[in-house]
């Protein structure tokens, strides 16, 4: 059994945004992959819940006019994994969420319900970090777009306000666009775990594929929230395609983050992974968009 307290069940987002603002401490309840384990633990025992899980509104992916691709919070891991869209335009997003949990959990769980969470450990977090993605935030007053860079405030804690809920994610089209992603994930074991710390990055080549055009680079549990280094992305705009473009990247990144020890591991071995990683995902991008790393 589960010990909540009230259980509001909406039929349309309007309805939903209602019962937000009418019931601020209420917890919104999209997959529950993690809310109902919480309650089960007694972490939340006793709470109001409001189940916006029925709504088909805040489900599905498609390319809007503007050649941004929108997600709507609801996706679930699978549909994101297996969606046309995401394969062609952003794979990489496909496979860190296919990472997450087993395909039972990957079934239910929602990929807005992965980014409110807001823990650092999320594995969609660093690819839409480095995706430049941008957030629809709803509330009975209109809507307001939040670049996601912004939406996480501290552990735990993401720029959602009382009476709001997430109603969309946007991929820029000059984001994904001629661009190739590489993610990597370090746990401790191979399959059903949380990142000890995990990598996204992607790149655009100039075309005769010897330069990087642009890189974007993010960590999961590299730092107290998910983080972008703007350092290592900076120190390799522009740079010929060789060993040495590593080099700088990993040095950026290290200049960038700031992990902390753990059960997991200890603040030492998470920096040997941000520099491994970031080596790692950078090269990979590289080759997937087309070019070769020379000595």
């Amino acid at each position: 059994m589960y010990n909540f307290k009230n259980l509001y069940e909406p039929t349309s987002v309007l309805e939903a945004l209602k019962l937000r603002k009418e019931h601020p401490e209420a917890l919104v309840l999209a997959g529950g992959s993690d809310i109902l384990i919480k309650i089960r633990e007694g972490k939340l025992a006793g709470c109001d819940l409001i189940s916006i899980y029925a709504l088909d509104e805040l489900r599905g992916i498609c390319l809007e006019d503007d050649g941004s691709l929108l997600i709507r919070p609801l996706a679930s891991f699978t549909d994101v994994t297996m969606h046309p869209l995401i394969k062609k335009y952003i794979p990489v997003l496909g496979e860190a969420v296919e990472q997450i949990g087993g395909p039972q959990i990957r079934n239910i769980g929602t990929i807005g319900g992965n980014i409110c969470n807001g823990v650092t450990s999320a594995d969609s977090a660093a690819t839409f970090k480095a995706y430049d993605a941008v957030l629809e935030i709803a509330s009975l007053d209109g809507t307001r777009i939040l670049p996601y860079a912004e939406f996480n405030i501290k552990p735990g804690l993401v720029d959602l306000q009382p009476g709001e809920i997430l109603t969309g994610i946007r991929i820029p089209q000059t984001s994904w666009e001629n661009t190739y992603g590489c993610f990597i994930k370090y746990a401790m074991r191979r399959a059903m775990d949380i990142a000890t710390l995990s990598c996204s990055a992607n790149v655009r080549l100039t075309k005769d594929k010897k330069k990087i055009e642009r890189l974007r680079i993010a960590y999961s549990v590299a730092a107290p929230t998910p983080i972008r280094s703007h350092t290592a992305e900076k120190s390799a705009n522009d740079h010929v395609i060789n060993e040495e473009l590593l080099n700088k990247v990993a040095e950026g990144a290290l200049a960038d983050v700031m992990p902390r020890t753990s059960w997991r591991a200890s603040k030492e071995f998470r920096l040997h992974l941000v520099e491994e990683l970031s080596r790692r995902a950078t090269r990979k991008a590289i080759e997937r968009a087309g070019g070769k790393i020379n000595g």
